[in-house]
């Protein structure tokens, strides 16, 4: 029978928060902020393993308490200069089945909860191809003109929402097909995208807005907040 495992690529260094730390150990509630997503991965039943994929010149990792998630999470030393090398290569060192599932979480999406989890595997256990979490974009885009300069930055035209959803993480595909498809597509910035590119299509699998990526420093804010009112619940 198939198993599920999580991997977190955590090897890059999130320059856009412009802090000397690395954005997966900026502290978060109390805890670097890769702690708060490993520990909801951890804490799902149907996960067997945690892999964190790490930079191999991490030297910070090990400085923290991860007792607390025993053999459960496994940090492996391969990250590579992109995301989907970092995944790839993790997918390698982990050795898993070609027809385990495997959930990719970004390391600074810490407000993951069990209900996400729960419904995305629901979902995803029997389907082909997999897929991932994502919400169905709300506001209106507006499509940049391309020079700024001291004019400012002005709107060229607005882009038809219509159909478009915003990827989040987990997503979850078979480890062979995502290694095959990571192989043969690392010009993405998702796994899906790598995945797409095979010709297959992904299913979409409907989130929250909760479950956001922490990008610039005021997300940090937002993202305590969450994490405290779960704890005060």
């Amino acid at each position: 029978m198939s198993e599920f495992h999580a991997l977190v690529p955590a090897a890059g260094f999130g320059a856009r928060m412009g802090h000397e730390l690395p954005k997966q150990y900026l502290p978060l509630a109390g805890r670097p902020m890769i702690f708060h997503a490993l520990n909801t991965l951890c804490a799902c039943p149907d996960i067997a393993t945690v892999f964190v994929v790490l930079s191999p010149d991490d030297t910070l990792f090990h400085g923290y308490d991860w007792s607390a998630f025993g053999d459960k999470l496994q940090p492996l030393y391969c990250g590579g200069e992109t995301r989907a090398d970092t995944v790839l290569n993790g997918l390698i060192a982990s050795e898993l089945e070609p027809e385990d599932w495997v959930l990719v979480h970004d390391a600074a999406r810490p407000c993951l909860t069990q209900a996400h989890l729960s419904k995305l595997i629901a979902e995803l256990r029997d389907d082909q191809v997999g897929g991932i979490l994502a919400v169905p974009l709300a506001d209106t885009l507006k499509r940049a003109q391309p020079a700024g300069g001291e004019a400012g930055v002005r709107i060229a035209h607005t882009e038809d929402r219509a159909g478009l959803w915003q990827a989040q993480t987990p997503q979850m595909f078979r480890a062979g097909l995502l290694a095959l498809a990571l192989q043969q597509c690392k010009a993405v910035t998702d796994e899906a995208s790598a995945v797409e590119a095979l010709g297959l299509h992904p299913k979409l699998v409907a989130g929250d807005s909760s479950n956001f990526k922490v990008t610039y420093p005021q997300d940090l804010r937002l993202a305590e907040l969450l994490l405290q009112e779960r704890v005060i619940k």
